[in-house]
């Protein structure tokens, strides 16, 4: 994912020199240049308020998680989570799991991460039928970079692809990721999460 990379690694001003497209000059008139996916789910995501943090590895989720609890003081706190793989995982952080939406943060993973307006896509398999202003306010994700596509459609087609056997219901998004100002009313009623996302690099 050459964006993650460059945006860990800046280049030298030479570098950039070379990183120039041979259409720079392109006409008014001509399509605009489509974005890579992983690129325009960044921008997107950001723009919609998320917070991001890309790990090459395992070590760097567990380093990353680290630091998001520190920062947050959510140490021995509870966490709200429905998957036993990622209670594992995270077991030597002295949270107390539960399934309470008074819990400090929710802890899931999701079914895709779309680029078209940085939203994270999820089902039934991992909120099972609970509506999103019934979890904490507060989010963990943890996704792949292998989940990125680029439109929801794609995603409800590889749901159903990876789903066979039962299509899981309870499918939605989450694209509002920063605390609703008072009197904002354009953003009343919907689910605004305070949200962060733990990218690793799978491909």
């Amino acid at each position: 994912m050459n964006l993650f990379k460059r945006f860990l690694n800046p280049k030298s001003k030479a570098d950039q020199d070379q990183d120039i497209p041979e259409n720079a000059d392109r006409g008014k008139y001509m399509p605009e240049v489509k974005l890579p996916t992983d690129e325009r789910f960044m921008l997107n995501f950001k723009n919609n308020g998320g917070k991001f943090l890309y790990c090459v590895d395992d070590a760097e989720v567990q380093e990353a998680f680290d630091n998001i609890l520190m920062e947050n003081d959510w140490y021995e706190k509870q966490c709200c989570c429905f998957d036993e793989q990622l209670m594992n995982k995270f077991k030597d952080f002295n949270l107390e799991f539960n399934k309470s939406a008074n819990a400090e943060f929710y802890l899931s993973t999701c079914e895709f991460l779309v680029a078209n307006d940085g939203s994270i896509l999820i089902s039934s398999n991992q909120i099972k039928e609970r509506k999103l202003h019934d979890l904490p306010a507060n989010f963990i994700i943890l996704s792949s970079t292998s989940q990125l596509i680029d439109t929801i459609g794609e995603g409800l087609r590889g749901i159903k692809f990876k789903n066979k056997q039962q299509i899981p219901s309870n499918i939605t998004t989450i694209k509002n990721f920063e605390t609703q100002k008072e009197g904002d009313f354009m953003s009343y009623g919907s689910s605004t999460k305070n949200l962060y996302l733990l990218l690793l690099e799978d491909l």
